[in-house]
């Protein structure tokens, strides 16, 4: 049999290897074509997943190009409204003239802006709320207090804020002088428009109250200044007694006020005072009756007080009450009124003197006297100076003497 040539043929030929043949492009199997070793140990590449297609890398970029954007959009609108909000904190206010503006006690914040925005202090009340709220946040700051302000034309809604933190609000006083009795002080407080709330329906003992002036905010009530003014009495009386004279003729606290309280309505000159207390304090020495006009009112009127028309009689004088001192022996059983601190200074330490009289010398004090004779001497002057004054047209009955002269001190 004629041997054929495999290479004429197309017969198996391994072109010189002897490995065989790789498949061809349709499927049959070529000529296996050897790897050299580094090639061999080179790991085979992982086929690659398929790509997106351009559409959908497209909507991704859109979307995410639309998340920047609101978020770039968000943080500009809020820079630009915390600028907004701050500058109008802080820019001038809308009021033109100045106005009191009360923060009634208990009051919450919102019902403060919109009252503020309702009469015209500041333009937003939610702003001033807002920023106010975030300034209430820290610790360190106070609420805003009760009371009343007084708020400056153009104020900002910042110097508002603080100017109610602060609690300087308007200060109101009401003045109570020394030697008014309890139910004259009581009257002034009740006529006071600028406090609120009812009086202690029982009135303090008498010399309890501390005359003096005191300052409140509005809204203070009547009870909270009473109890102010028996506090400090109390403080006073105990300090100034603690530091009395050893000597004195008086044995209780009580005393010590009662003795004041007719110093306080015997005199109103200062540099007196202390020369009165010596004149008293002599008398109980030596056992004489204190014989003090004001005492004979205050036994006629109680705390009423004398009508200022009405004239001391010889009748009054001789009249029997707990509080004449022209005809019971000693102290009356309490205070006249509320002594200030020089009565009570001038009754811990009065002069050391002989005098035993005073009476009124028509200058506003008094002419003293360590004798009868002298005492009457400066009566008579007194009677002389008492009938000028009666016969000068421009003279009033404020300006005659409430006693009579024969009554005075002797």
């Amino acid at each position: 049999m004629p041997v054929t040539d495999s290479s004429q043929n197309g017969g198996s030929q391994n072109n010189g290897t002897p490995f065989g043949r790789d498949a061809d492009a349709n499927g049959q199997k070529g000529p296996i074509i050897p790897k050299s070793p580094t090639e061999a140990l080179r790991p085979e590449k992982v086929p690659e997943p398929p790509r997106r297609s351009r559409k959908a890398r497209s909507q991704l970029v859109i979307f995410l190009n639309f998340v920047m954007t609101m978020i770039v959009f968000v943080m500009v609108a809020a820079v630009a409204t915390f600028f907004y909000v701050m500058n109008s904190f802080q820019e001038p206010g809308p009021l033109q003239t100045n106005t009191n503006f009360t923060v009634r006690e208990g009051a919450g914040l919102a019902e403060i802006a919109n009252s503020l925005e309702r009469n015209g202090i500041v333009s937003d009340a939610r702003i001033f709320r807002y920023v106010t709220q975030t300034y209430k946040r820290d610790a360190r700051r106070d609420s805003l207090k009760a009371g009343e302000y007084e708020i400056k034309a153009g104020a900002s809604m910042k110097e508002i804020m603080e100017l109610l933190q602060s609690g300087k609000s308007i200060l109101y006083a009401v003045s109570l002088p020394e030697g008014l009795t309890v139910k004259q002080m009581f009257a002034r407080l009740a006529a006071d428009p600028n406090l609120v709330g009812d009086l202690p329906a029982e009135l303090p003992p008498e010399g309890s109250l501390r005359p003096d002036t005191y300052k409140f905010s509005r809204g203070t009530t009547r009870a909270e200044i009473v109890s102010q003014m028996i506090a400090s009495q109390q403080r006073l009386v105990e300090q100034i007694w603690e530091k009395r004279d050893p000597d004195l003729p008086i044995q209780t606290i009580e005393e010590f006020v009662t003795l004041a309280s007719i110093v306080e309505k015997e005199t109103g000159q200062a540099d007196e005072r202390a020369h009165v207390a010596s004149v008293f304090i002599n008398r109980l020495n030596k056992g004489m009756r204190l014989q003090s006009d004001p005492t004979i009112i205050y036994g006629l009127f109680g705390g009423d007080g004398k009508p200022s028309d009405r004239p001391i009689y010889r009748s009054d004088i001789r009249k029997e009450t707990p509080y004449n001192t022209y005809v019971i022996r000693g102290l009356p059983p309490g205070p006249i009124a509320n002594p200030g601190r020089a009565a009570l200074e001038a009754v811990a330490h009065p002069w050391k003197t002989d005098d035993l009289y005073f009476v009124a010398d028509g200058t506003g004090g008094h002419a003293f006297a360590q004798t009868l004779e002298q005492h009457n001497a400066n009566v008579r002057r007194w009677r002389e100076i008492e009938a000028e004054r009666r016969e000068t047209p421009e003279a009033t009955l404020d300006e005659a003497p409430e006693v009579d002269p024969d009554a005075a001190n002797n």
